[in-house]
């Protein structure tokens, strides 16, 4: 039925499905799909209001549904512009912001995690660390020789920084990660680490924390580890959450192929 002839009162629920199907075949997305039948929902609630009909003709049909946006992730030779941009000086906050990339990259901590590390939580000998996740759910995540290296030059150096405390011990329970004035790390201080030393390397639109845990994910799964062994080192509490990286490596797995495939090169 044209729009200058469409009578509120004579249209049916298949016509607002068919309405939806025209729009989304004409290019409009989910989202603006969405909205638009949350509008026509108002207004059909509005005219029961009045008395003017009796019928909600939208009652009943779904709503397109969105896609969720794939995680992004640094590209494997980013992180390693990245290892080699790492100053191995004395410096304390160089020395602190290599050792931040590279257990975010190593260990897929949140950011809210990292903050929340204690010295207690790392463990050297054993080369592990206690993370405390959402609702303080406890998980323990291995990580590798290097990182170990590093954590160990780090002590030194903020102890060096720093002092001690407790009469010559060290405290266990003083925060992991320490600004330049010897004060826990906090949120903002940690984004802007990430943010400026991943912009030197990616030309990724987004650089944060998140991204690197996005980046840990994809580098275990693309390396052939089991989806549930990724989904214990991330924390998540169901396997539907860590799936969406299947996804994302199928993208990329679809990407090269069509670079590289004669039959599926584009002109």
């Amino acid at each position: 039925m044209p729009v200058e002839e469409w009578q509120p009162t004579q249209s049916t629920t298949a016509d607002v499905r068919a309405w939806l199907v025209s729009l989304l075949d004409g290019g409009v997305t989910p989202r603006t799909a969405r909205r638009k039948l949350s509008s026509l929902r108002s207004y059909y609630k509005y005219l029961l209001r009045l008395g003017m009909t009796t019928v909600d003709i939208t009652r009943g049909v779904i709503a397109p549904k969105m896609q969720k946006p794939l995680p992004v992730f640094f590209k494997e030779e980013e992180m390693n512009r990245a290892e080699e941009q790492m100053e191995w000086s004395d410096d304390y906050e160089s020395m602190r912001d290599s050792l931040i990339i590279e257990m975010l990259y190593e260990t897929g901590m949140r950011r809210a995690e990292m903050l929340g590390l204690k010295d207690d939580d790392v463990d050297l000998r054993q080369h592990q660390v206690r993370v405390f996740g959402k609702r303080r759910k406890e998980r323990i995540v291995p990580f590798g020789e290097r990182l170990t290296a590093m954590i160990e030059r780090y002590l030194s150096c903020r102890e060096e920084t720093f002092g001690v405390r407790n009469n010559g011990e060290q405290d266990v329970s003083l925060a992991f990660f320490l600004n330049s004035k010897g004060k826990p790390l906090t949120e903002s201080q940690l984004y802007k680490i990430v943010r400026d030393r991943m912009g030197e390397v990616s030309t990724l639109k987004k650089h944060s924390p998140h991204v690197l845990r996005h980046t840990f994910a994809t580098t275990m799964l693309n390396n052939g580890a089991d989806i549930n062994t990724i989904k214990d080192l991330l924390g998540h509490a169901s396997l539907a959450a860590t799936q969406v990286y299947t996804h994302t490596t199928f993208e990329q797995l679809k990407e090269v192929y069509q670079k590289s495939h004669p039959r599926a090169m584009k002109d």
